[in-house]
């Protein structure tokens, strides 16, 4: 059996704009009441790595070997997709796609590559209930995030339309949002985006495939225009692939009055270098 780890968020993370915590008589007795729960918890069902089953020293984290498959997206990378780059040529770079076919997003950032063990992660999160996933993958991103987070008014999830919603009982782009909000402070609008119509799954659709599926499927109410005009959001998602379902709601926000739209998800699609 491998060894016991205890991996979770490395210790130079740059977090922005955490909010003071408030310390009261109340919180205080929750938060001993949740570790008394928590060590029962423990010794029934003994904490391991939600990839591969490793035993850990404590819940909420990686085993090392799957900890050192993440690969963290960092600089340099394309200052407009987001993307990395082979080499840094400075400040304001862009790749050969943002200046050949720019998003409507302003600036697209992602905490990992979708690759190793993040399909996993994500694969748990969305269709296994593993919503206690959602602190860590949510401070991955609140790091990535560092520099989106001084220029936005407030993060937007990318909604789910509500039979989907219904079906799978919570909307993972939302749980993601709410952990980052509580590490920067910015606000989570969950109503300010709406999903018109239920999309076909995008698995195994082309790009252009993609675009065409998402096409007209978000709109801003017209009662929600006034919280949105001249302000700057944070689109939220788990995974950028092709970039479609973010290019499609970038574009409802935009003609609702937003006047810039960054995008931030856990994990984007890297091609091979």
């Amino acid at each position: 059996m491998a060894a016991e780890s205890d991996v979770w968020l490395p210790l130079s993370a740059d977090i922005p704009r955490r909010r003071p915590m408030r310390f009261t008589a109340v919180a205080a007795a929750g938060r001993l009441l949740r570790a008394a729960c928590g060590g029962v918890a423990d010794l029934v069902l003994p904490p391991a790595c939600p990839v591969c089953r490793t035993r850990l020293g404590s819940a909420g984290g990686l085993c090392t070997d799957c900890w050192q498959g993440v690969r963290f997206l960092e600089r340099p990378w394309c200052e407009r997709l987001g993307t990395p780059l082979p080499i840094d040529l400075g400040p304001g770079i862009l790749s050969a796609p943002a200046v050949a076919d720019p998003p409507a997003y302003a600036r697209a950032r992602s905490a990992a590559s979708y690759e190793g063990p993040i399909p996993d992660l994500v694969h748990a999160l969305k269709y296994a209930d593993r919503t206690d996933l959602a602190p860590m993958l949510g401070a991955w991103m609140a790091r990535a995030a560092h520099e989106l987070v001084a220029d936005a008014d407030m993060l937007v999830p990318v909604p789910l339309h509500w039979g989907r919603l219904a079906s799978r009982r919570f909307n993972q782009a939302t749980l993601l949002a709410h952990q980052v909000g509580h590490l920067t402070g910015l606000p989570v609008a969950t109503r300010l985006l709406q999903r018109t119509r239920r999309t076909p799954r995008q698995v195994g659709l082309g790009r252009d495939e993609r675009a065409r599926n998402m096409r007209g499927a978000f709109v801003v109410p017209a009662e929600k225009k006034a919280m949105l005009a001249g302000r700057r959001p944070i689109l939220v998602d788990d995974v950028l692939t092709t970039g479609a379902t973010l290019e499609a709601a970038t574009r409802a926000l935009l003609s609702a009055g937003a006047v810039a739209v960054d995008v931030l998800t856990l994990a984007r699609v890297v091609a091979p270098s």
